[in-house]
């Protein structure tokens, strides 16, 4: 994991690249703030490049919660966001974490690129649960969840 500075630095470069998503200079100074302290996850490409970033936050021993995921666009649809969402996974779920959360855009609203968001969710084990409109005001927000069993030794 780099130091919080620059992975503020690799957050603020990945945002850059993805104005469909994170077009709001507001919101990305936000997350950028937010990879100081936050922990997160950071995928490299074969030339050490950084291609993706996951930042997550623990609200409850049991539970946690995606706060940001970026990819670079050269690298959607590659794996990438799949194997940041399972070594986020892996880390909650060894201290007993038991769900995992992430709010997205919700389906009311008519955007092509969230709805593409919202089955890569779905695809590696989110079930949507509520869409709720009192979160970001004026933005439907819908809230999905995946649980997380824990293991069984044996």
């Amino acid at each position: 994991m780099p130091a919080s500075s620059e992975l503020a630095t690799i957050t603020a470069g990945l945002l850059d690249q993805l104005p469909a998503w994170f077009g709001r200079p507001e919101a990305n100074a936000q997350y950028v703030a937010s990879a100081r302290t936050l922990p997160g996850v950071l995928a490299r490409g074969p030339d050490a490049e950084p291609v993706g970033i996951l930042l997550h936050r623990r609200h409850f021993a049991e539970a946690a919660e995606i706060h940001l995921m970026a990819v670079a666009p050269h690298w959607h649809r590659r794996g990438i966001g799949a194997a940041l969402v399972s070594a986020v996974e892996s880390k909650v779920r060894a201290d007993g974490c038991r769900a995992l959360q992430v709010k997205t855009l919700g389906p009311s609203h008519p955007d092509s690129g969230y709805a593409l968001t919202r089955s890569f969710y779905r695809a590696v084990g989110f079930v949507p649960i509520e869409e709720t409109h009192d979160l970001w005001p004026g933005t439907p927000c819908l809230i999905m969840v995946k649980p997380l069993p824990l293991r069984q030794d044996g």
